[in-house]
């Protein structure tokens, strides 16, 4: 009993309390015992200040819990590397293996169009003339031109009306049929643009052909050097050597060269900005398409992205005009998310619950693609041509799998309405690099000059080519300057700031600190000390 400090009553023990805690207002209960009114209002206001106090503190714990964020820029101004660049032919080839199942295609794209809209292209489409990209040391495998597989006449192209309720006009478009694999489930891929409706039914059947090919061959050590479509190519004044360069092909722009794709190497670091300073090429940019109604236009086609970051050309970039010198400048911005409880986003990607079909770096666009892709190898029971294959699945093939087509339209609809899980499993990087840009153009070259720049590159490159200027591209990429803006996530509501909030909200109320706190708990362990003497007491009495 020495040890703990007694008191006679609660009574007593809620006096000493009130006139000696630290708690502002509560000597006002014992100096006002005397006046009930004066003690009631005391009391009551005690009260509706702790009640004010508790309701901020939720009020401050449900906005912590929220995890909001706040962004902060600042602006770093330093040497940096020089970002990757691809660029591709827009001249997709026509492999040899399957060359004749193409011509047959292109007889039936003729037909199609005239039968559309009596227009004949049989002069526009013929190929006989051009050249293959030829594989060697494939001869054991045979021609798979003369395979088993046949193009489909099931998906022709059909002009459909449609009457619309508002206007009361008829409108017409285009497209094809698509039923699943019973034929109860029909319905038909149309556009409002009957060029998009060709393009995408070419593309279809195109996709078809192109999975007969081996996935062991790899294309791109069969196509053009980089002197066939690159004549010129200097960084920083420099020329450029054979290793600033990966060579890969497109199924839909043809051979395509990445620069800088690893961003290891100190001879791409931008030390100034300037169109000196940048990426100086000039393209052959031809105009006559291996393939024209896979790909329709003429020209370059440009990326900027990050270092180790599969370039998705479908989606991204810009093209370059043939006959045209552009400009391009660029202004790098970087993006820090926190992650965690403050926003989903992944550093490298080995949380991802989605396994990724591609080499590089992890990016949003290679996660939707491989979750994509899984799940048509899984739904469909075959891979869509333009992604990479999970080990041991097959690319679609409409002799193999008829209803392919209406399955891949009907998950790729759902992916694109975001009802597929892809977007929910595929989280932002939480670092990325942004790249704005910006662009110029002017002739090039010019008409008093062209006759000497034609004479240049023939004589050093093999140029040889009679149009007028309408073969060849120069393009520059610079940085505008190496100035670059961070955009960085920090926490909106930090444990050090809800610990100052909640002071600060108890001070208001009660103008006391972090020992009044303690001074309220010592008085809940006295009231429980002493109501447990004075039960044991009456124990004891009740029993003597």
């Amino acid at each position: 009993e020495g040890l703990i400090e007694f008191y006679d009553s609660f009574k007593d023990m809620f006096e000493f309390f009130c006139k000696n805690t630290t708690i502002h207002g509560t000597i006002r209960l014992v100096c006002s015992d005397s006046n009930r009114m004066k003690t009631a209002f005391w009391t009551l206001l005690l009260l509706a200040s702790f009640g004010m106090l508790y309701w901020q503190f939720a009020l401050m714990f449900s906005q912590y819990w929220a995890y909001p964020v706040v962004l902060t820029m600042s602006m770093h101004s330093e040497p940096k590397m020089f970002p990757a660049i691809t660029i591709c032919n827009l001249d997709p080839y026509r492999f040899e293996l399957v060359s004749k199942h193409l011509v047959q295609l292109d007889h039936m794209a003729e037909e199609s169009i005239a039968f559309l809209y009596g227009i004949n292209t049989s002069a526009r489409l013929s190929h006989t003339n051009e050249k293959n990209v030829h594989v060697k040391d494939l001869s054991s495998m045979g021609n798979l031109s003369s395979s088993s597989f046949k193009l489909s006449q099931n998906f022709s192209l059909l002009r459909m009306s449609d009457h619309n309720n508002r206007s009361g006009k008829k409108h017409s478009s285009v497209g094809f049929r698509l039923c699943n694999a019973t034929g109860g489930n029909c319905f038909y891929k149309t556009y409002a643009s009957g060029m998009d409706a060709i393009l995408e039914w070419y593309r279809f059947h195109y996709m078809n052909i192109m999975s007969q090919l081996p996935v062991i061959i790899n294309i791109s050590d069969h196509e053009e050097q980089i002197e066939d479509m690159v004549y010129s190519c200097q960084y920083d004044g420099e020329p450029c050597r054979p290793s600033d360069y990966v060579h890969f092909h497109h199924p839909v722009f043809g051979s395509c060269y990445t620069f800088n794709s690893k961003g290891t190497d100190p001879f791409w670091t931008a030390t100034k900005p300037g169109i000196p300073y940048g990426l100086s090429l000039i393209l052959k940019a031809e105009q006559k398409d291996h393939i024209p109604l896979l790909s329709t236009v003429a020209g370059v086609k440009v990326m900027i992205h990050n270092h180790n970051q599969t370039p998705f050309l479908e989606h991204e970039g810009f093209d370059i005009r043939p006959g045209i010198a552009t400009t391009i400048g660029i202004q790098q911005d970087e993006v820090n998310r926190l992650g965690g409880n403050y926003g989903k986003c992944t550093t490298n990607g080995n949380d991802v619950n989605v396994k990724l079909l591609y080499n590089n770096s992890y990016t949003l666009q290679a996660c939707l693609h491989s979750c994509f892709q899984h799940i048509m190898v899984r739904k469909c029971g075959c891979g869509y041509y333009y992604y990479p294959l999970p080990p041991g699945a097959e690319y679609c093939n409409y002799n193999k799998q008829p209803a392919w087509g209406h399955c891949f339209y009907q998950l790729y609809k759902r992916l694109r309405n975001h009802h597929l899980n892809c977007f929910d499993q595929c989280p932002k990087p939480c670092r990325e690099s942004l790249y704005k840009v910006s662009a110029g153009t002017a002739k090039w070259p010019s008409a008093k000059s062209q006759d000497w720049v034609r004479q240049a590159l023939r004589h050093q490159n093999g140029y040889n080519s009679t149009s007028n200027r309408l073969d060849i591209a120069k393009v520059t990429i610079f940085y505008q300057q190496l100035n670059y803006q961070s955009v960085n996530e920090s926490p909106l509501l930090s444990e050090n700031l809800l610990l100052s909030s909640m002071g600060s909200q108890w001070s208001l109320w009660f103008g006391s600190s972090v020992l009044s706190v303690v001074e309220m708990f010592e008085l809940l362990i006295d009231t429980l000390v002493l109501s447990l003497l004075f039960c044991y007491q009456r124990f004891r009495s009740k029993k003597t």
